[in-house]
């Protein structure tokens, strides 16, 4: 099956829409093959400023209106907790909340992102998906992630080449309560080695300290950078230290 053949079977959905590279070609492809498709962007306290930024600078582009679902993730427990099964809890309340959105706008399918590449076994959001009915074309159509890239580019899509980039909660160590102050000064560190040139990295929480991953042929720019980035992270962190192992 194409996508094409899926959207002329499914003329109207609602899209689970992050401004992630996958959910972003899905949102060109809904629109390009004729589908009645409302993007909805759910806004956490996980998500970043501008993964927000770029979800509303896509739906503009592509022409396919976005509805923000505001969501306090914090305040499901099971969540908050942070324990090895977040995730699917997570996933779970967000698209609970969507279902409920979407429904009350007259929708009766909602898609996702979820590409052919996606490990069904490594992923424990996806088991709410399957629980909640959640429809994944890309995956369905045997789209890999480097099918959705080249397809992005050619579509002229500006999210083609974009690191993937997990939530915010994957910064914190599995087993410590995650707070909204914690998630807080992550994001701004994270804007702040964007700020100095570094890409496709992190910054995660031990103990008080900042634990950046880079990869492996950023090292020598971090050290060359070292008092920049002390200067940037240490408002926020007791200590700041580059992790040796490529992540």
């Amino acid at each position: 099956m194409t996508l094409a053949e899926y959207f002329s079977t499914h003329p109207r959905a609602a899209l689970a829409f992050s401004g992630g590279v996958d959910s972003a070609y899905l949102l060109w492809a809904g629109k390009h093959y004729g589908c009645d498709l409302t993007a909805y962007y759910v806004h956490t306290a996980f998500q970043p400023e501008f993964e927000f930024r770029d979800a509303q600078r896509l739906a503009q582009e592509v022409g396919v209106p976005m509805v923000v679902v505001e969501t306090d993730i914090l305040a499901v427990p099971l969540a908050a907790a942070n324990g090895p099964d977040r995730c699917y809890h997570c996933k779970k309340a967000l698209f609970t909340k969507l279902w409920e959105t979407a429904r009350r706008d007259g929708h009766t399918l909602l898609l996702d992102g979820t590409n052919a590449s996606d490990d069904a076994g490594d992923r424990p959001g996806m088991k709410a998906l399957r629980e909640l009915a959640v429809e994944s074309p890309l995956r369905l159509c045997g789209l890999t992630k480097a099918d959705v890239r080249a397809a992005s580019k050619e579509a002229g899509l500006f999210t083609w080449d974009k690191p993937a980039y997990a939530c915010l909660a994957t910064r914190v160590p599995t087993g410590q309560a995650i707070t909204k102050e914690d998630l807080a000064r992550v994001e701004k560190a994270e804007d702040a080695l964007f700020a100095l040139g570094f890409t496709d990295f992190r910054v995660r929480l031990l103990a008080d300290a900042a634990r950046i991953q880079l990869p492996e042929d950023q090292w020598d720019r971090a050290a060359g950078q070292r008092k920049k980035i002390l200067a940037a992270l240490k408002p926020w962190f007791s200590a700041v230290t580059l992790d040796l192992e490529t992540r």
